[in-house]
């Protein structure tokens, strides 16, 4: 049997969403270099998120890509014979742009290795900034989140999934145990 704990609401998600924001934008002072990249699939709906916040508070449009890192990936091999495999949609250059990657759960650290590595084929950026809605520990790399929503700590054993209306019609974050 498998139990779920509800760790956020549609409420506590666009809270922080609209920290986080604040953050970006206390950090980064000048948001005419910064660009915002979504990993597929859930990244790209909190980049979106991230990016419609950005632009009210600044009122500033804030360029937005997404990423697919599927053939960056260390264990491609371990995930599907045919793994599917999504386009990548960044058209600027990256070069001198402070580039803030968004996900939806931070865990081992794995998928933004991957996000980084992509990303260096669009250019140099200036910098390279992470924000996360759940960033839940476990991390096997040196990876550091610049912006979170919020710390859950959880064991190996749980999965953190995150249902979003725009791809599950539904909308909070879940624990859900293995």
């Amino acid at each position: 049997m498998v139990s779920a704990v509800k760790i956020m609401d549609e409420g506590d998600i666009s809270r922080a969403v609209t920290r986080m924001a604040h953050e970006i934008i206390e950090k980064n002072k000048t948001l005419r270099d910064v660009v915002v990249v979504g990993i597929r699939t859930r990244g790209v709906y909190l980049a979106k998120r991230l990016i419609d916040k950005l632009g009210k508070l600044e009122k500033i449009e804030i360029p937005f890509g997404v990423l697919d890192i599927t053939f960056y990936r260390d264990d491609l091999d371990k995930i599907d014979e045919q793994p599917v495999v999504h386009s990548t949609e960044i058209n600027l250059d990256l070069t001198d742009k402070v580039v803030i990657i968004a996900d939806d759960v931070l865990y081992s650290g794995r998928t933004v290795r991957a996000a980084l590595n992509a990303l260096m084929d669009f250019g140099r950026p200036k910098k390279v900034e992470l924000a996360v809605l759940i960033d839940r520990g476990h991390r096997e790399l040196p990876i550091k989140a610049d912006y979170v929503g919020k710390n859950i700590p959880t064991s190996r054993r749980e999965k953190i999934k995150l249902r979003i209306t725009e791809v599950d019609g539904k909308e909070d974050e879940v624990i859900v145990e293995k």
